[in-house]
């Protein structure tokens, strides 16, 4: 949302939970059909395609590819490797979400049905690897991008179109299919930006072309024809006219503050181009927006593609009635869509949203109560910061029939909250309706509460919620924590009141079904859940105070409590053995004696075992120590380096051992020469005497025969032989 973000809370409890992998699948429920946008294309997951890659995932750990991944899955490709999509619909044109390693570009060469076609598909991570140190919690992010191309061709339903890798590593996440139609005609009486000296080269700069077409047309529609345009300053002074493309994938703006102005007279009606920026990092006090401000009373924003932005619309002072449909917000650094006090009767419906770095979509009372508005039929995937949508404060709003799925690190699926981050805000009022919404794999971790945030969130943080918050008709899947979650997110246990659940259909969810925190008071009725992790309801008001939960009747398979307020649920803590294959090292923090150049400790836990640690060089012995974040029961070890041929034979002589409390270390597997061959994939199994209890794990390595360093790419630890 914004540089002040804070989520900073003191629990009774630090306990870090950690998702045992196999609660979250990539299936989506059949229920979620009525929910979400009508988009013109088909998505298909490349984990689902054919590959010669390798497949990653799944993975809930911050600051991993998996994790920000679309269902928690992706297929990484070397040189060579490729994968193949079975094409679903006629399609002429595709866009490709994949992710490549910081600070590389390439392309992918594109097959369809077995031939090579002449244009390949630029790849880049110039827009990736966000980092926002100023936000509590927030680590590096925003790992993927999407590219799109024109084919060339029409592909018939059932044929193939492959990606392959040539000079850079490239992990793909997800294909979107479609019939790009023609460019559209120059509509009758408009006034053409090339007639106003636009170049569509994209060469020369036509800010200019645009003000002039902008202040000729008045009353009228500026026609933007198919070319690439490229504007070095923002528009203002926009009202009265419509500004009007040959369609998204013909008509395209390059820039990355296209119009900066407070007020509008209104009827400002854009539509049907695309405008993609070149923002590359997050700067708050930039307008690096699509919009920033006001498009004032009775406007509308339709058929955009908006792309490489800090914020599409950040929207202040009037925008009364404002329409936003049928768009795509792909890749912001910050926020797809937020109205901050200004909206009044505005409706957002029918966008697709994937790969914010915020909330995807938000609603902030600041200066003026957002009222009367909603956000209706939306797709949101893969906000990598922040939440799926967000309602901060505001009167009578409604959030009703979207599909979010994947969230990550500090957000809910939904959140309906009075953090007020400035003054003067305005809390939460009249009917709050949360209507048909369907939530699949949302809710995260968050590093600064040190415990989860639910699917659906709802946050007394900096005020008591008085208004009547109705959530009725959800559907929540694969939630790798809780389901509901009811929380004064500030700490200080203010009262969350007339609330009530009524119809939710909850399925896999990783913790509980409703994580009561705070004091106040819930009906909830016809709720049916299945696949509960640990226990149907966590009921421990903090500070102090009560929770009073009314079984408003028709409940179903969630009516045991967790017993125990001094320890937070552990997904799937309620089976007798939730996951025996869990990798109990992945993604924990790790620290060594040394490390050379970029080869740091992380490395060795990061899921990729192409990437590694390598300790100091010339200065034996070297350590890496692993903090599991709770104490495990460890009985294998497996030690990695890259599977590379180029990795030759070596023997590292390591010494195994472990600690409750981090300081005191006692030795659990004498130094060994352990074997790593490229032959058998550079591995080497330790077994641990026992079921060996520990928390931080230490391997100390005292001579290597290839290297002169300690060096592992991969350090697994598993609770079974």
């Amino acid at each position: 949302m914004h540089h002040t973000r804070r989520y900073v809370r003191i629990m009774p409890s630090a306990v870090t939970i950690v998702l045992a992998a196999g609660l979250v699948t990539a299936t989506a429920p059949a229920a979620q059909a009525a929910s979400g946008a009508t988009v013109p294309f088909t998505s298909v997951e490349a984990e689902s395609a054919t590959t010669t890659g390798a497949k990653i995932g799944p993975d809930h750990t911050q600051g991993t590819l998996a994790s920000e991944a679309s269902g928690r899955r992706a297929v990484r490709l070397t040189a060579g490797q490729r994968v193949e999509f079975t094409v679903p619909r006629a399609a002429n044109a595709v866009n490709l979400a994949h992710s490549v390693p910081d600070g590389q570009s390439g392309t992918l060469d594109v097959y369809v049905n077995g031939q090579k076609i002449a244009k390949p598909l630029a790849v880049t991570s110039k827009y990736s690897y966000v980092d926002t140190a100023w936000i509590p919690g927030a680590r590096t992010h925003h790992f993927y991008d999407n590219a799109r191309l024109l084919l060339g061709q029409n592909v018939q339903a059932g044929d193939k179109v492959a990606f392959q890798a040539t000079g850079v590593q490239v992990t793909v996440d997800v294909a979107d299919f479609e019939q790009a139609a023609g460019p559209a005609g120059q509509p009758a009486g408009s006034v053409s930006v090339v007639s106003k000296g636009a170049d569509p080269t994209g060469n020369g700069d036509s800010t200019q072309a645009f003000r002039d077409a902008i202040a000729s047309a008045q009353g009228g529609v500026v026609w933007i024809p198919p070319g690439d345009y490229r504007l070095t300053s923002s528009l203002s002074g926009v009202q009265n006219v419509t500004l009007q493309g040959a369609g998204h994938w013909h008509s395209v703006v390059h820039t990355s503050r296209f119009i900066d102005q407070s007020s509008s007279s209104g009827n400002v009606h854009i539509k049907d181009f695309a405008v993609i920026g070149e923002v590359t990092e997050r700067v708050d006090s930039n307008p690096d927006n699509f919009v920033n401000g006001s498009l004032g009373p009775n406007s509308s924003v339709s058929g955009m593609w908006l792309q490489h932005l800090k914020v599409g619309l950040w929207l202040t002072g009037d925008n009364d009635s404002l329409v936003v449909e049928n768009n795509r917000f792909l890749d912001m650094t910050a926020d797809g869509l937020n109205l901050n006090g200004s909206a009044r009767g505005v409706r957002v419906r029918h966008n697709f949203l994937r790969n914010q770095g915020d909330d995807a979509l938000a609603m902030w009372s600041l200066y003026a109560p957002d009222a009367n508005s909603s956000f209706e039929n939306n797709t949101i995937t893969q906000p990598n910061l922040a939440n799926g949508i967000a309602i901060y404060g505001g009167t009578d709003i409604t959030v009703k029939d979207n599909l979010i799925s994947d969230t990550n690190a500090l957000g809910s699926g939904i959140a309906i909250s009075n953090q007020k981050f400035l003054d003067p805000f305005h809390p939460l009022s009249g009917t709050i309706t949360v209507d048909g919404n369907t939530l699949v794999r949302t809710g995260a971790m968050n590093p600064n509460w040190n415990h989860p945030m639910g699917a659906l969130r709802v946050d007394s943080y900096d005020s008591a919620i008085e208004a009547n918050v109705r959530i009725t008709n959800t559907t929540i899947a694969d939630s790798p924590y809780s389901a509901f979650e009811i929380v004064s997110g500030g700490g200080r246990g203010l009262a969350a009141k007339n609330i009530t659940v009524d119809g939710a259909t909850v399925r896999n969810t990783g913790t509980v079904v409703v994580q009561a925190e705070t004091q106040g008071a819930a009906t909830f009725r016809n709720v049916t859940a299945t696949g509960v992790g640990a226990a149907g309801i966590y009921n421990c008001p903090y500070p102090s105070g009560t929770f009073a939960l009314t079984d408003g009747g028709g409940n179903s398979g969630w009516s045991s409590t967790w017993p125990d307020c001094s320890t937070w649920p552990q997904p799937g803590q309620g089976n007798p053995d939730p996951d025996p294959v869990r990798n109990l090292a992945k993604g924990r923090p790790a620290t060594a004696t040394g490390s050379q150049d970029v080869y740091t400790p992380g490395k060795a836990v990061d899921g990729d075992a192409g990437t590694y640690w390598e300790s100091t060089n010339n200065a034996f012995p070297q350590s890496l120590t692993i903090d599991l974040g709770s104490t495990e029961a460890v009985r294998r070890l497996v030690l990695k380096l890259p599977p590379s041929s180029a990795w030759g034979a070596r023997t590292q002589t390591v010494t195994v051992l472990g600690s409750t409390d981090g300081s005191s270390y006692a030795t659990v597997v004498g130094a060994t020469g352990y074997r790593f061959d490229p032959a058998t994939g550079n591995t080497a199994t330790v077994s641990l005497p026992g079921g060996t209890s520990l928390r931080h794990l230490r391997l100390s390595v005292s001579a290597n025969t290839g290297w002169p360093a300690g060096q592992f790419s991969e350090v697994e630890a598993y609770p079974t032989s």
